[in-house]
């Protein structure tokens, strides 16, 4: 019989290399598909055009959100206390009847002046007045004849008043967002018929329209 020749060293460490090279290959391309994967999925779950969350500062002063144009209008004082509201003095509407117009006219010295907005009362106290939509203060007028006022401009054209105040917690160019506090309620010497009051506009593209009209008082 012939005997076989041992296998050289160089053939044992050829056969040992082969036996490990395709599972090394297998595990590299696994890795490599996991990686992807994982990378997608951050991707998706942050968005193409987010970048990394930066820590704020809790200090900051809350911000306006661009869909501030999609908010509807809420009422300018809190809404668990809409059941004490009472409107005092309507909005003059020219098409209203003869009764309805006359109790929309707002009367001082003799001088007659139909009511751009609506007088709201909560049994002649004073209450918290709120931003009915987020925007930016266009104005502040201290006023302690009329009562102060806060205009504000929102994004969706347009402007609230805030008449017969007191207390003012905000200022020119400041950004609002809905719901915040703005100032209290109180009497003025200008219409102190209507006692303690919040007198409130609502313009659309620079013309008064109804509150009522938009909200369900």
């Amino acid at each position: 019989m012939r005997e076989e020749k041992p296998k050289s060293p160089s053939q044992k460490n050829k056969s040992q290399k082969n036996r490990w090279f395709w599972p090394a290959i297998y595990a590299g391309i696994a890795i490599v598909f996991v990686g992807m994967i994982w990378g997608y999925n951050a991707f998706i779950q942050k968005g193409p055009n987010e970048t990394a969350d930066v820590a704020t500062d809790p200090n900051t002063p809350p911000l306006v959100e661009t869909n501030a144009a999609n908010e509807v209008l809420k009422f300018p004082f809190k809404e668990d206390q809409l059941d004490e509201v009472a409107i005092i003095q309507e909005y003059y509407d020219a098409e209203a009847d003869e009764e309805s117009r006359e109790n929309a006219l707002l009367v001082f010295n003799q001088s007659y002046l139909t009511n751009k907005g609506i007088s709201i009362s909560m049994d002649g106290q004073p209450f918290e007045v709120v931003a009915a939509l987020s925007g930016t203060v266009k104005e502040v007028v201290i006023d302690e004849f009329q009562g102060s006022e806060i205009t504000i401009e929102h994004a969706n054209g347009m402007t609230t008043i805030y008449s017969s105040l007191t207390g003012i917690l905000v200022k020119e160019g400041d950004e609002v967002t809905q719901g915040q506090s703005l100032a209290t309620a109180t009497s003025n010497e200008w219409n102190t018929k209507a006692g303690t009051h919040l007198h409130f506009e609502v313009h659309k593209d620079g013309n008064p329209v109804n509150p009522r009209s938009l909200l369900g008082f």
